[in-house]
């Protein structure tokens, strides 16, 4: 872990799940965490906790789906420590249904957050990164990238755009790590967010088995620790007795 100690990273989503755990195990590998999300409440109280820790920790409030904001987020990290060395787009909502349902306002929802959320993070931090030399940016994506289930289409393709995403960028520079994680079914509030009652039962059944938000947090450290050489494209992290 000694290869994060000192650098930057800047966290979206960082209120709960994959997020919080990500800034916690950032923070005491000796990351200087940027943590950011809507819920500021969430954020302070976990700032909180990483100070008491030891570590070095700042919240600033952000709505993905605002460029702006964005912009700002990333450019309030390089204001607070100097530089920006990973942004994690962490960032995702769940709302699955049946196409069918026609809940076209939470199809626009996961688009805004899932897909143009992550291209705002990208479109924010490549500057910096370009002009220091060197970065890394990590796309959260799913296993539901990998393949599709009933209820979640819409879910589906915006994981599959961000892997698309992913790996055109990676082919476009020779300076910028890019991290694909594709976690399993995890322990989290994502599945709250589903409203449909067929598609909530088939998640209930579906999350049966489910890993913590640290065993993914690890893998993302992983691929942060190693050197500025070694690009780990892609890591697949989920239970060992998940079917899927």
């Amino acid at each position: 872990m000694s290869a994060i100690a000192g650098k930057v990273v800047a966290i979206t989503g960082a209120s709960s799940g994959i997020g919080e755990a990500s800034a916690r195990v950032l923070a005491a590998a000796g990351a200087r965490v940027v943590i950011g999300a809507r819920r500021t409440d969430r954020l302070e109280s976990l700032a909180a906790a990483i100070t008491a820790a030891g570590g070095e920790v700042r919240v600033r409030p952000l709505d993905v789906t605002s460029q702006a904001e964005v912009v700002a987020f990333a450019g309030f990290a390089r204001q607070a420590f100097g530089r920006l060395d990973v942004m994690v787009n962490n960032a995702g909502v769940m709302p699955l249904s049946p196409l069918a349902a026609l809940r076209v306002a939470e199809w626009d929802r996961m688009i805004d957050v899932n897909i143009k959320g992550v291209l705002y993070g990208i479109a924010a931090a490549l500057p910096i990164m370009e002009e220091q030399g060197n970065g890394q940016i990590v796309n959260v994506s799913s296993i539901g990238g990998h393949h599709v289930s009933p209820t979640a289409a819409v879910y589906c393709a915006t994981k599959f755009a961000v892997r698309a995403i992913s790996d055109g960028l990676r082919q476009e520079t020779d300076r910028i790590r890019v991290t694909v994680i594709s976690p399993g079914t995890t322990t989290s509030e994502l599945a709250d967010s589903i409203g449909d009652p067929t598609a909530r039962e088939a998640m209930e059944a579906f999350r049966a088995v489910t890993i913590s938000p640290e065993a993914v947090a690890a893998a993302l450290a992983y691929a942060i620790g190693q050197p500025d050489d070694v690009d780990v494209s892609e890591i697949v992290v989920r239970p060992t007795a998940s079917p899927h």
